[in-house]
């Protein structure tokens, strides 16, 4: 998909300089879709959508599995339980007394079913009106929340802000509350409707409003007694999806390469860019390397994860079960998320955590991955952007293990500004992919030009840190600290594409 390219890297990174051209030429745009169009057949003979727990997910891994081991890797799965989630009717919630009115409402992931009809009771410690910076914590004490009625049901509402949606969540059910209304916290980027994952399953309903309609709430239940209505029907219950990894034959083991993409789509869609995109382009490159013979000198495990769209539950599971002499093996974690969005943008992972005040860095490491990265574009003149590591995909239990990471990703529901036209074209004031988590990501829901520059800039990462004999550091070592440079798992408002905080 490119010419000949060899670049030099960061001053401050040890990490070689490795042709890539043969293998980045192997890796072809075509090549690529011919995974997307089997993943959406897939989808097509399984009720339209990937999800883990379906058949369709099972399929997909079968796939993946068999592409795999024809191209003569040592291919194995990771099977393990999770609490599958599937909301069966939308959430409804309606204000009955003393004015009739219907809100806009959703079902938070891993809301209990339930209809209840009583009384609102607001968290003791409501923002409202919001402050100019988030600075509500209502809800993440106990004590927030006065002990509900023993004799008639009860819905606590409760604002976003501090801790997670779970412990507010948990909190109320502990007071006594039969139903939990949760609202966004109203600081600017936080005022839309609001919906998020408690992260495990919960005993009563959970839905979210918008700030406005939550202080419009609050309000009605300063002036008098306030009665609303909730509704929930989901399923919530144990099943059993899997990792599939698969790695070289050669190269160090005490060295091994991680490339992650998530295998699941949601349950509204198929997922053929969120995330057949990554799948595909990894898997792509996983055949071309044993084609081309590519001869790593670190170990390149392949790893596709399950169950990433209920919170990264497969990358965690692998972090979690590994042990601390498998995790010190890992020299890195490369992740790929969203390859092909339609209105797409080239964003790097942001290792060195420059791309805003406040940003998270990543474990030392990260910002050399990224250097890879952004020299390889800057030769092709390509512009790129930083992106942070905000718990959004599969990187974060690697990080929060002080594992170098990076990546990337082309965009998600965030709106392209006039300033990302101007410089990667596409059009403004549009979604990167409008049809991010929908049932339209499907096969048409691809832009190949994506597919072409950000499959080259992965396939190029991949096999210079498979290839490098230098390391991440000025002496040249490649290893860092583990505990000591670890991002703490708490440091994010997102587990995959939910919202937990």
């Amino acid at each position: 998909m490119a010419g000949s390219l060899t670049v030099p890297l960061s001053a401050t990174a040890a990490v070689d300089e490795i042709n890539t051209q043969k293998l980045r030429n192997a890796v072809t745009v075509n090549g690529i879709l011919q995974h997307e169009r089997a993943l959406q057949r897939i989808a097509n003979r399984n009720g339209g959508t990937r999800a883990a727990g379906t058949p369709g997910y099972d399929a997909s891994a079968a796939y993946v599995k068999g592409e795999l081991k024809k191209a003569g890797y040592l291919v194995t799965e990771q099977p393990f339980e999770f609490e599958y989630y599937e909301e069966v009717i939308p959430a409804a919630l309606s204000q009955v007394t003393p004015t009739a009115l219907d809100y806009e409402t959703a079902t938070f992931t891993y809301s209990g079913s339930g209809d209840v009809t009583g009384q609102v009771v607001p968290a003791t410690n409501l923002v409202i009106p919001a402050t100019p910076e988030p600075s509500s914590a209502a809800g993440c004490l106990a004590t927030d929340f006065v002990p509900a009625s023993a004799t008639a049901p009860q819905v606590a509402l409760v604002q976003r802000g501090t801790c997670t949606f779970a412990l507010k969540a948990e909190n109320a059910i502990a007071a006594g509350y039969d139903a939990v209304i949760i609202f966004n916290e109203g600081n600017p980027g936080r005022t839309e409707l609001l919906t998020g994952t408690l992260g495990g399953t919960l005993s009563v309903p959970v839905v979210g409003l918008s700030y406005d309609d939550g202080a419009a709430l609050f309000a009605a239940s300063q002036a008098g007694p306030t009665v609303v209505s909730v509704s929930t029907e989901v399923i919530a219950e144990t099943r059993t999806t899997t990792n599939v990894l698969a790695e070289t034959k050669k190269g160090s083991a005490d060295k091994v390469i991680v490339v992650g993409a998530h295998l699941d789509s949601v349950l509204e869609g198929p997922g053929i860019n969120d995330n057949g995109s990554g799948t595909a382009t990894i898997l792509e490159t996983a055949i071309q390397m044993s084609k081309t013979n590519v001869n790593p000198r670190q170990k390149v495990r392949f790893a596709f994860w399950g169950a990433e769209e209920l919170g990264l539950l497969g990358s965690e599971n692998y972090v979690a079960t590994a042990s601390d002499d498998t995790l010190a093996t890992i020299y890195a974690n490369l992740n790929f998320d969203m390859l092909g969005s339609p209105n797409y943008v080239r964003f790097v992972y942001d290792g060195d955590g420059s791309a805003a005040e406040g940003a998270v860095s990543g474990p030392p490491g990260s910002a050399q991955i990224e250097t890879i990265f952004t020299n390889y574009f800057a030769a092709q003149n390509l512009p790129t952007e930083p992106t942070a590591f905000d718990g959004r995909s599969d990187y974060g239990p690697f990080i929060a293990a002080g594992i170098p990471a990076g990546g990337l990703f082309s965009g998600a529901e965030e709106l392209k500004t006039p300033e990302q036209a101007a410089i990667f074209g596409g059009t403004a004031g549009v979604a990167l992919d409008a049809c991010y988590h929908q049932a339209c990501d499907t096969i048409t829901n691809l832009n190949t030009q994506a597919l072409s520059e950000l499959g080259d800039g992965a396939a190029h990462a991949i096999m210079t840190l498979a290839r490098s004999q230098g390391g991440f550091f000025e002496d040249g070592s490649r290893m860092a600290g583990r505990e000591s440079s670890a991002v703490p798992a708490d440091a994010f408002e997102s587990k995959g594409g939910v919202l937990v905080r």
